[in-house]
């Protein structure tokens, strides 16, 4: 362990050994430091820096090793314990300079203990939930020897039939942003040298959210306006929070890709916005200019990403086999590429890790004896923080919460489904470590009451569907069928029903259907699915549904003959158990929507802050040459920022401490919330503004503030929100960020679509 002793000596004499022939470069100075080390580095071990290579995908772990000892990579991902790290991070201290490299890896909600998807931590609308989920990923991830999350995705999305849709926060600047901050923060911690914590690499820059069609790797066409309006603030807020770096998009932005985009990646995100951090090409980004056609031959690519300021390469070859040739050239200056090893040295200093390149790996006697271990798992707060995800959509009749004595039909092809709890891109999760609805509903019933199962239908009996679903898990299939026929099972489900009390019936999507490259044409629940709730609705029995899923789907037969609706996306290790404890009442739900739920996938986009028209339809008045769909109710089956609870909620009429709120001063806004049901519960206070009148078109309203308040049955709390001419700022046809004189509307609710009003002036 020769490398081991090594850097101890470094840290304590804080000086590189392999800079001690030069100028010592002292490691409390991180300018000087970076500096000294880069004069000493050649061309190839430059390039070497730039290059970010998937373990056991992009190259095999023997070659990678003699990479590494050659120093001709900069980092690595796909490797998630400290056992397989600690060799290849060896190998890299064994290059002439003894450059660490950083290990990286997609943690998105949870690394082994796993959390609710994107959708679902956004519909807490509680930073605190969100911080403990991105706090304990970072700290189960770290203990696993990784310096990087590629994390938060905060595309901003309003067509749900996009697969990545999941993986998001919503469709909300406002909220996404937030998270955006509380995410970056809490990855990487109070220090990103700590230990504990992990650098964020913030994806997916720059609007690939807003890809054409919902079709993953599309294009995106959008006016400058609306990207810094809308679909910008939630990148910003990342980079303000200082995430450490950036991975950039895989779509095109007015028909330039985003690799390869120069506005973007210098104009906009280092001279603008100050970002001093690395910039890192999404999977393949770079080969794919020349499918873009932006590129003739690989050459080309690379010349332009790294011109553009993308700094390293995912999944390289390009970079490795080209830009010594092109710096050789003329073609690319040696200051643009020592400034993008600026950028990759500089992340590394700032991970600790040439302080120490074994700060997170540790030693190995100190490895987990099992890394799957029970003891290593966070399960509480897990818990706590799905049951805050869950979303009531309905409960008609108070048929929600179930008794725990009652004769309950468990029905449903996602009731036992241990992976499918997980959802999309789960990190280290294990599928047998969750805790299924089925188990977690049998164990809160006890002795007292009885569960019936029956699985019902298969997820969906497309045979081409379920190949596709399987392609890459041939070995391992994520989607099992049963093997008996349609008829047979909603038989089974029928007769279980026919026997209970009520039925819960949990329906929607495998994970695989709202994950990467799983975009849809349909936001229907699958057919096979559809005919056993028609079924189970036969019997006259209160059914209740349990929606697993991970974008809105079409809900309007469920909205009309289910008797209850419970959105649960995909909850993570204790999903099954924080559904539970919502379904019997042990937790009074507090979820609101963080995306709207379209009638149908004809509405798409659907989404609560759409600019506003001359047109307007209006409802309750007639339709004809207005803005709207004539066959069936316009607007939003399920509005941004909806969910019901247990108890009732009534809100006053907003107060204003003001009528006009002059430059440089604060408005305050009140209200009055009040618990008056019998339950004790929480809800979310949602501020919202309309600009009367300004120079652009404006949204018919915006988020500027939300308040979630917990109180005890018969209880009431003022809640105030402060207003400046901050929160009436927007970009103007000059991109200059302004708020214009004039009137502007208050208006607060429970949801984006009932509220209440009171106007004031900006002078």
């Amino acid at each position: 362990m020769k490398t081991l002793c090594l850097f101890g000596l470094i840290a304590a004499s804080l000086v590189l050994p392999a800079l001690a022939a030069g100028e010592p470069a002292v490691l409390h100075d991180k300018s000087v430091f970076v500096e000294q080390l880069l004069k000493r580095m050649t061309l190839q071990e430059k390039i070497g820096q730039l290059r970010l290579i998937s373990i056991g995908g992009d190259m095999p772990k023997e070659r990678l090793a003699e990479e590494l000892t050659a120093g001709n990579v900069g980092g690595t991902f796909n490797s998630v314990t400290r056992h397989d790290n600690r060799p290849l991070q060896e190998a890299a201290l064994r290059s002439r300079l003894q450059i660490p490299i950083f290990f990286a890896y997609d943690v998105v909600h949870g690394h082994r203990t796993i959390f609710p998807i994107g959708l679902g931590l956004a519909s807490s609308w509680d930073m605190r939930a969100v911080a403990t989920a991105g706090r304990i990923a970072a700290i189960e991830a770290s203990a696993d020897g990784l310096d990087m999350t590629f994390a938060p995705m905060v595309d901003i999305t309003r067509d749900p039939r996009w697969g990545r849709t999941s993986e998001g926060f919503g469709e909300d600047p406002y909220l996404v942003s937030e998270i955006a901050r509380t995410m970056v923060k809490a990855y990487q911690g109070e220090s990103l040298g700590n230990a504990d914590s992990l650098m964020a690499s913030v994806k997916h820059f720059a609007l690939y959210g807003a890809v054409e069609g919902g079709r993953d790797y599309n294009v995106v066409d959008m006016s400058p306006q609306r990207m810094h309006q809308d679909y910008l603030p939630p990148y910003r807020a990342a980079v303000d929070a200082g995430a450490g770096s950036v991975m950039v998009a895989l779509n095109t932005i007015n028909g330039v890709p985003a690799s390869a985009n120069r506005w973007l990646l210098r104009d906009l995100l280092r001279d603008d916005w100050g970002f001093s951090g690395v910039t890192i090409s999404d999977h393949g980004a770079i080969t794919e200019l020349l499918r873009h056609g932006v590129a003739a031959d690989g050459r080309e690519a690379a010349r332009l990403a790294i011109a553009a300021g993308l700094d390293m390469s995912m999944a390289d070859s390009l970079y490795g086999e080209h830009l010594a040739e092109l710096v050789g050239a003329g073609e690319v200056p040696m200051q643009t590429i020592d400034q993008a090893v600026r950028e990759v040295l500089g992340a590394k200093y700032d991970l600790g890790l040439f302080h120490d390149p074994f700060r997170r790996i540790g030693q190995a006697s100190d490895d987990p004896h099992d890394v799957n271990a029970e003891s290593r798992l966070h399960r509480q707060a897990a818990r706590e923080v799905a049951r805050q995800s869950l979303v009531l959509l309905e409960n008609q009749n108070q048929v929600l919460p179930l008794d725990k004595s009652a004769r309950i039909a468990l029905v449903g092809p996602l009731a036992d489904s241990h992976i499918d709890m997980l959802g999309s891109w789960s990190a280290a999760g294990v599928a047998s470590q969750t805790v299924t609805l089925r188990q977690a509903m049998q164990q809160a019933l006890g002795t007292d009451g009885q569960l019936l199962h029956a699985r019902g239908a298969n997820i969906t009996n497309d045979k081409q569907m379920v190949e596709y679903l399987n392609f890459l898990n041939w070995d391992n299939p994520e989607v099992v069928q049963d093997p008996r026929s349609a008829e047979e099972m909603i038989a089974e489900a029928v007769a279980a029903a026919e026997r209970a009390d009520v039925i819960v019936a949990a329906v929607g999507e495998s994970r695989g259907m709202s994950h990467e490259s799983s975009s849809r044409t349909s936001l229907q629940i699958p057919a096979s699915q559809q005919a056993l709730l028609r079924a189970l609705k036969e019997t006259g029995k209160p059914l209740v549904l349990v929606l697993m899923n991970g974008r809105p789907l079409n809900l309007t037969w469920a909205q009309g003959n289910a008797d209850a609706v419970l959105e649960t996306w995909f909850s993570g290790t204790e999903g099954g158990h924080a559904i539970a404890d919502v379904l019997f009442g042990d937790f009074n739900p507090s979820g609101k929507s963080p995306i709207s739920f379209p009638r149908s996938v004809g509405q798409i986009p659907t989404y609560y802050n759409h600019p506003r028209l001359g047109r307007p339809f209006t409802e309750g008045k007639p339709g004809n040459y207005t803005s709207q769909y004539f066959e069936e109710p316009n607007g939003p089956l399920y509005p941004f920022g909806y969910g019901l609870s247990y108890t009732e909620f009534s809100l006053s009429p907003p107060r204003l401490s003001a009528e006009v709120l002059s430059r440089g001063q604060r408005l305050e806004v009140s209200v009055t919330l009040k618990n008056t049901g019998e339950r004790d519960g929480a809800t979310v206070v949602q501020l919202y503004i309309h600009d009367e009148a300004a120079s652009l078109v404006r949204s018919v309203k915006e988020l500027k503030g939300f308040r979630k308040v917990w109180l005890k049955a018969g209880e009431e709390q003022q809640v105030r929100f402060d207003i400046s001419e901050d929160e009436l700022k927007f970009f103007d046809a000059q991109l200059e960020q302004v708020a214009e004189a004039g009137m502007f509307e208050v208006q607060v609710g429970l949801d984006s679509r009932s509220v209440q009003t009171q106007r004031f002036e900006l002078r």
